[in-house]
């Protein structure tokens, strides 16, 4: 019992060893000046226990530098002693000494690492990295000492050279983050690399060369277009032109060891200038589009800098295809789509991670602001959403808009601090070293590959305009931008570099320019290493051309749905399942055996079901999207005596396609966004995003207004993502009522999307089926049910899901005599039971009730049948358990307009509008679902 308590205490307390490191810093300090620590720190250490009379400490600093020396030196020094100047070993408090000074750069010497192509960005000095702090003096610079695992290449150094070597790798252009990672091989694999170089590799004159002329394409791009296109938007990249080699020879690195797709994901700011001198887009195309000529067969479009772009690139290793995603003006929001893109192709190439590689590009301001990109790096690791890593790019301008004071853009130190959740190395590098620039880049591609995690390069830079051309910088940033007129540009830099040093003839830069000048007039592809696109992998051309009314032949055999409801029902025998799981498992039994009939749970498993064991794959994510939040679905099973997991719909049939269903991180946003670009890069598999509550959906608002209503539109990107949107008025408040329908409907155009709601297991079924048997690629936004999971009334017999029709309208199913009919009341989900339930004890038959399964595209047709069967009807009524200002009323209220017959009224039977979608009492939700079934079943 005392020992856990005491364990109890160990855990809880300051003195835990997950702070070791903090509580050593403090004993070091307080070793040195008790003062210098707080009080409440001082009284722990004057507090230690004492051995006779001697106070620990003093033999604790002296047996804990001998550790920290012994864990320090390499095998071989351990076995040597460390001469000095004199021949003889220096003291072992010198030699700890020298050993902590490695390690303070190897923590901190990114804050004095010369960063800032302006001289602007003033650190703080890290006062560990200063000798004075160790306690080393002039006298001591001569002294050789034992380096440790400092990675050189040598196991003894003066303190002279240490220190130089030291200021060379760490606080020259690069500056290494890779401290803050808890894995011991990462952290030795990354000093061993950065050390052994001094953060410096020789590089050829040939690549020396490419990187002049990537520079010198970086900048007759953005002076092209300013003298051509004087004012126009074209967020350059002035000032950030590194980018342009860094992206090449990213790609040509990665192809080069075995890479065959790259997909990339990145906002406004140099995009034009990644689509003509990375992807090799055609340079008149780019013109064109700035002179505003539009392919008035194309959609709505958008502007050029969300544009997208595809193509493949030669490199040693053969050609990389490559995919610039295209994306709106929400910044960070791209990154969860471009992975999720990724994921496909690598579920495609049989899991191999290495064969795609995710490149995000960010700005300093957003990686920093924007909350997904903490949601995208948490989904990073996790088993449904991991990547084997992403290279993150910071096109670090130190300028966010207007805004360029560090204490108002973040409350960071830098702005990739967010990637340290995550363990990522973070590179920070000073952008006008191109070269550093290279090293960063191949370093960071290396440890990707081999460790599968993300790795983050903080490119800093400038940018010589405003936040666009049209913008005036120096009204709010007039230091900074006397500083940038003044400032050569990279390839200016870099080109007297070059000619300084003999690597280059001056005519020979000048001959770039001129070069690049006329390639640019000439129109045509200014990439030498593009070529036509053969390396995509998938084939979407059986999706195009195809609308609503594309036949297709749902229809399944019965006996089929019998062989597979046994397989949904089974399971191994010494599984033993939780008794409402079991209770669950035995009712499928029984309903499949024909002694039930089918309730919601297993109709949704049997179209699933019948989905993979045609061959197509199901991909589905949601916050409990195994067992369903509603306890309905159950597709994966949780065996009560061990914790392992079985999924029945993986044991259908020999050649089955695919199915994973993933309990997602607690994110709607990125997830969502995960998913669409997964649907967006595999057009074979049902993909299937599952909202908690439908009103999570609120989350992913942005993905919705941006992505999956209007990227066909904008970009021509089709997409079947199937989206499942828990709606219905339960009485369970505000919150946990609806999944807002109106919005949806609201964003019904072209028919972009599907909008149903679904009211039967039959139907449930059928939809789903229809969304991969059909040949179209649509989104479907189903407003999925809660308490008709279980509702007596709604339930199928396996004829009606054999039929494989989903029926976008469904008339009277009581037999009522039309003819008989005064009023008809059409509506659409749960409301139909209660409605059903009260006209049945009414006894009414002089009110028909006719469902609305889809409301969009609106079932003109299929309607129009069903109506004429009460032309005579002049009173018809709309109702609906959402308050009038939203759910179908307004945004629909003209298709149902033209579906009624003519000279017909139409009137509104629901809630009053309201500024929350639900009441919070479950009383006054009963008193309105009473009174609103009333409204609509009582005849005027």
């Amino acid at each position: 019992m005392q020992e856990s308590v005491m364990k109890a205490w160990w855990d809880s307390s300051h003195m835990a060893g997950a702070n070791a490191a903090y509580v050593e810093e403090q004993y070091e300090m307080y070793l040195d000046n008790p003062q210098s620590v707080s009080d409440s720190w001082r009284q722990v250490f004057e507090t230690l226990p004492k051995v006779d009379g001697v106070e620990l400490e003093t033999n604790h600093t002296a047996i804990r530098n001998q550790f920290r020396q012994l864990a320090a030196l390499g095998p071989t020094a351990r076995m040597s002693s460390s001469a000095g100047k004199d021949g003889a070993a220096p003291s072992d408090d010198r030699q700890v000494k020298v050993l902590q000074l490695i390690n303070a750069y190897r923590f901190r010497g990114h804050q004095n690492a010369n960063l800032d192509p302006l001289g602007l960005w003033k650190q703080p000095k890290a006062r560990d990295l200063d000798l004075s702090h160790h306690s080393l003096t002039e006298s001591d610079m001569d002294a050789v000492f034992n380096v440790g695992s400092y990675a050189i290449g040598q196991d003894t150094m003066s303190l002279r050279d240490l220190f130089k070597s030291l200021n060379r790798t760490y606080c020259e252009s690069v500056g290494a983050e890779y401290m803050h990672i808890t894995d011991t091989e990462q952290k030795r694999w990354l000093q061993q690399r950065i050390e052994s170089v001094e953060a410096s590799p020789q590089i050829s004159k040939e690549e020396k060369v490419s990187i002049l002329k990537a520079l010198t394409a970086a900048d007759g791009m953005e002076k092209y277009l300013g003298a051509k296109f004087p004012g126009a938007k074209r967020f350059s990249l002035e000032g950030g032109d590194a980018l342009i080699p860094m992206l090449k020879g990213l790609i040509t690195e990665a192809g080069t060891v075995g890479t065959k797709e790259v997909v990339i994901g990145m906002a406004h700011r140099g995009r034009l200038n990644v689509l003509i001198n990375v992807l090799g887009k055609n340079p008149s195309v780019l013109f064109d589009e700035f002179s505003g000529k539009h392919d008035n067969t194309l959609g709505s479009g958008d502007v050029k800098y969300h544009a997208g772009f595809s193509s493949d690139f030669a490199t040693p290793g053969g050609n990389v295809h490559l995919a610039l995603a295209f994306n709106p003006s929400h910044l960070e929001i791209v990154n969860p789509v471009v992975m999720g893109s990724v994921r496909a192709r690598i579920d495609r190439r049989n899991d191999d991670f290495n064969k795609v590689l995710p490149i995000t590009i960010h700005g300093d301001s957003a990686i920093a602001g924007q909350g997904v990109v903490q949601e995208t790096f948490n989904m990073s690791q996790t088993r449904g959403f991991a990547v084997g890593g992403t290279v993150r790019i910071v096109i670090n301008n130190q300028v966010g808009f207007t805004t360029s004071k560090t204490e108002d853009t973040r409350s960071t130190q830098y702005c990739t601090d967010i990637a340290k959740m995550v363990q990522a190395p973070i590179f920070h590098v000073n952008s006008d070293d191109p070269e550093a620039v290279m090293f960063v880049t191949k370093l960071a591609l290396e440890y990707r590959n081999k460790f599968k995690k993300d790795v983050v390069i903080d490119l800093v830079c400038y940018r010589r305009h405003g936040h666009n051309e049209s913008d005036e910088p120096n009204a709010t940033q007039p230091l900074m931008y006397q500083k940038i007129k003044k400032h050569p540009v990279p390839r200016q830099l870099y080109a007297d570099q070059l000619v300084a040093e003999g690597s280059l003839e001056q005519r020979d830069a000048d001959r770039f320019i001129e070069e690049y000048r006329a390639a640019l007039d000439h129109g045509a592809c200014v990439v030498e290493e593009w070529r036509p696109m053969t390396e995509h992998s998938v084939d979407w051309s059986p999706f195009i051309g195809h609308d609503w009314d594309t036949p297709y032949d749902g229809a399944i055999a019965i006996d089929k749905l019998k062989q597979l409801a046994e397989s949904v029902s089974s399971y191994p025998e010494e599984f033993k399942l939780h008794s409402r799981v079991n209770k669950v498992y035995q009712d499928r039994k029984a309903m499949a055996a024909g002694e039930k009939l089918l309730d919601w749970g297993m109709a949704e498993n049997l179209a699933y079901a019948s989905i993979v064991d045609s061959g197509s794959s199901i991909r589905m994510t949601g916050q409990d999207s195994g067992r369903g939040t509603f306890f309905h679905r159950h597709a994966v099973l949780h065996n009560q005596t061990d914790a392992s997991t079985f999924m029945p719909l993986q044991n259908i049939s020999k050649d089955q396609g695919e199915i994973e269903i993933f309990d997602s991180v607690l994110s709607e946003e990125a997830v969502m966004a995960f998913e669409y670009g997964f649907a967006t890069a595999e057009p074979t598999t049902m993909t299937i995003w599952e909202a908690q509550f439908g009103d999570f959906a609120n989350g992913a608002q942005v993905v919705f207004d941006q992505f999956l209503s209007s990227g066909e539109a904008k970009w021509g990107r089709l997409c079947g993502l199937t989206v499942l949107l828990p709606h219905g008025y339960e009485g369970q408040g505000p919150e946990h009522s609806s999944a807002r329908l109106e919005r949806f409907l609201q964003l019904c155009a072209d028919h972009n999307w599907q909008v149903c709601v679904p009211s039967t297991p039959a139907q449930v079924f059928n939809m789903l089926r229809r969304q991969m048997v059909r040949p179209m690629r649509k989104p479907l936004i189903v407003m999925s049910p809660k308490s008709l999971l279980r509702h007596p009334l709604a339930v199928s017999s396996l004829e009606e899901l054999s039929e494989g029709v989903f029926k976008n309208v469904i008339g009277e199913v009581d037999e009522i005599d039309p003819a008989g009919v005064k009023r008809v009341v059409m509506c659409s989900g749960k409301v139909y039971y209660d409605l059903l339930d009260q006209r049945r004890k009414n006894e009414q038959t002089d009110v028909a009730i006719i469902r609305l399964e889809q409301l969009y595209p609106f079932p003109q047709e299929e309607a129009a049948k069903i109506v004429a069967e009460y032309s005579h009807v002049k009173d018809w009524v709309w109702c609906q358990e959402e308050p009038q200002n939203q759910g179908a009323w307004y945004s629909s209220q003209h298709h149902f307009w033209q579906a009624i017959p003519d000279g017909a009224k139409l009137t509104y039977a629901g809630r009053e509008a309201s500024a929350s979608p639900a009441v919070g009492y479950l009383s006054v939700h009963n008193q309105q679902q009473k009174a609103l079934v009333e409204d609509a079943l009582t005849i005027k």
